[in-house]
């Protein structure tokens, strides 16, 4: 399989909807389970598939991921294996960026052309699911497929925000990009299982095999000037071309937005998450950072997941993530709380010079009380901070941080002073 398929992962667009996560990054870099990036996840399920060879393409707020991907994926050098980026880029014959899913493709097809495949795997870099594409490519091959669109149950709450599609005998019949009206008509037999849960949709994932002959062909000739899989490229090859469906029952999230990407982060620390950090054949590959264990002193911990380097001195910290050489400290409460680290440690010099210029330190100080909230990277948040996240908070951005759906979103490298007050 490995040198029959090619995967394509795209970076995603600007991501506004995961802002001020991606002020500074693209989607896939952004940090997830404490230690990984989003785009971590589709190379790992085509790692563990099988597929070892991987374009990443790239263009907003890229430099990030391109470093992560660097810095992670490094393949033996008698190994055809790799995982290369391929940045948006104008050229003589086409001076625009990325258009679109479909058009991003096309761009990048001339430094696709000279791999030997027979089939190309287009995933998204921005979702979270543990799948074996090894089925989902038999599957493609037995039913003769032309394309292949992984498929998943949705119930009515959640059907409007992707696209649906209708089967017979394993082929699809009828497609609609997020329809906004007249969703009874999409309502199609997902199994027992499924429709006892109220998942009588059938959803688009986003994750496509084409055979890759009609895929130059459809990107070069036949739909040159389309720019979006989901919208032109798949409604328009249904009664044309044999287009499979492969129905996916297990765990997916597309962390499309603030909300989305906070409950998924949180999901983890469950006693048994529907996602599985801890399954030894589903593994999930990232930067090894060689970095020293956690220390935790008088913290009571519960449903929580500490990463490499963190030292934590808190009071209790219940159903939250710790992200990379995070510092909590004493008498600190935190709850429900994504704190995603810092990239450098402060040196006890360092730490010495910022309390001499009244800066807090680097990570979360003493006597703070946190809920609800998500701290992104090399944040410092002083003394006596409370950040009480919820409902009752109006949604707004402000210069040191953002709400969204009342969770707190303190940005990128933000200071917050003593006593400072979130409530």
């Amino acid at each position: 399989m490995s040198n029959s398929i090619l995967s394509v992962i795209l970076g995603g667009g600007a991501g506004t909807r995961l802002y001020p996560l991606t002020a500074t990054r693209s989607k896939p870099a952004v940090p997830i389970g404490g230690k990984y990036r989003l785009v971590d996840i589709p190379i790992s399920n085509c790692l563990n598939s099988g597929i070892n060879r991987m374009f990443v393409l790239t263009m907003y707020n890229s430099a990030s991921l391109n470093r992560h991907i660097k810095n992670t994926y490094h393949f033996s050098a008698f190994s055809k294996s790799f995982v290369d980026i391929l940045a948006a880029e104008q050229t003589p014959d086409n001076p625009t960026w990325f258009q679109g899913t479909a058009d991003a493709v096309r761009q990048c097809l001339r430094h696709i052309e000279p791999f030997d495949a027979d089939y190309v795997l287009i995933l998204s870099g921005d979702q979270l699911y543990q799948i074996d594409f090894k089925e989902m490519f038999q599957n493609h091959i037995d039913k003769g497929a032309d394309i292949t669109i992984a498929s998943i149950p949705v119930a009515e709450k959640d059907a409007s925000s992707f696209g649906l599609l209708k089967t017979q005998d394993g082929y699809i019949t009828s497609f609609i990009e997020k329809p906004k009206t007249g969703l009874e008509d999409w309502v199609v037999d997902t199994g027992e299982e499924m429709k006892k849960a109220g998942k009588v949709y059938l959803a688009s994932m986003g994750i496509y095999i084409f055979n890759r002959k009609l895929l130059f062909e459809l990107l070069l000739n036949e739909k040159k000037d389309a720019t979006d899989f989901g919208k032109e490229i798949i409604p328009q090859s249904i009664n044309k071309y044999k287009v499979a469906s492969y129905q996916y029952e297990g765990y997916w999230e597309d962390i499309g937005n603030i909300q989305a990407f906070f409950e998924a982060n949180l999901a983890l620390t469950k006693d048994i998450p529907e996602f599985n950090l801890f399954d030894n054949k589903n593994l999930i590959y990232t930067r090894p950072r060689m970095l020293p264990p956690a220390k935790v002193s008088g913290t009571t911990l519960d449903h929580t997941i500490v990463s490499e380097a963190s030292i934590i001195n808190a009071k209790q910290i219940e159903r939250s993530i710790v992200g990379i050489r995070a510092r909590v400290g004493v008498n600190t409460i935190m709850t429900d709380t994504y704190l995603m680290g810092s990239d450098y440690f402060e040196t006890l010099y360092q730490i010495a010079e910022d309390d001499e210029q009244g800066i807090p330190k680097l990570g979360i100080g003493d006597n703070c009380n946190i809920s609800h909230a998500i701290i992104d990277k090399n944040c410092r948040i002083g003394n006596n901070v409370i950040i009480k996240g919820g409902s009752h908070l109006t949604d707004g951005d402000y210069p040191l941080y953002t709400i969204k759906d009342g969770i707190v979103v303190v940005k990128k490298g933000a200071t917050l002073p003593d006593g400072f007050k979130i409530v």
